[in-house]
């Protein structure tokens, strides 16, 4: 690695890890970072990943999972899995995301997935997680300090983890729906409306994990 990209990558993970700090210098040791993806397709379930770091965590190259290559997610995911204290996750599917709305849907695989996370670090540490830091939503089920950040994901290393691993397991599934389903291109664009998306649906109508409350216009 040049010296000038690692200088930059140290001075990105020291500016994503202002959030925890703060909290780890008040004595909070157990700070799950939260993260969903799949808000937006027309097609699979939303997912959502709660991630508690150990307060050492200092990989280079974490960030947005939006701004990462395939490649580099799936790199770092292992890294991640490996040395992460406890994760947990949540997955509400389509049929439930047209049931509850999506915003709700999310909320659920949120609460989900701190909830696993927690169980899972009890577990492991005998701990219970102490705070949560959230990319944009307050979970009110969620009985525990929270602080909720706007573009989180670019701001905390954790939440920014959760980001990644939620992501690849995500576009797994999706994959694997493209197995099922190959009509609709699922392996390219993972549910999102993309021209051969609507090229397949327009040819052979929705499948079984299609969102119907996100296709009223041309159903």
């Amino acid at each position: 690695m040049k010296a000038d990209k690692k200088i930059l990558l140290e001075e990105k993970l020291n500016s994503m890890r202002v959030y925890e700090e703060e909290l780890y210098g008040r004595g909070v040791c157990y700070v799950a970072g939260v993260d969903e993806v799949g808000r937006g397709p027309l097609a699979g379930p939303v997912v959502a990943v709660a991630l508690v770091l150990p307060t050492d965590f200092s990989v280079l190259g974490i960030d947005d999972s939006k701004k990462l290559s395939e490649k580099k997610r799936k790199e770092l995911y292992g890294i991640i899995i490996e040395q992460a204290l406890a994760y947990g996750m949540g997955v509400v599917s389509n049929e439930e995301i047209d049931e509850i709305n999506i915003l709700e849907a999310t909320k659920k695989a949120m609460q989900e997935a701190v909830l696993e996370a927690n169980q899972n670090l009890m577990k492991s540490r005998g701990k219970n997680i102490e705070h949560v830091l959230i990319d944009a939503l307050k979970l009110e089920s969620v009985n525990l300090p929270q602080t909720f950040i706007v573009k989180g994901d670019e701001k905390s290393i954790s939440i920014a983890a959760a980001s990644i691993v939620a992501k690849v397991t995500r576009d797994n599934m999706m994959d694997e729906f493209h197995k099922k389903y190959p009509h609709y291109s699922f392996d390219k664009n993972k549910g999102y409306g993309t021209k051969a998306h609507y090229e397949g649906i327009s040819e052979h109508g929705i499948c079984e994990i299609h969102r119907k409350s996100f296709l009223k216009k041309i159903l």
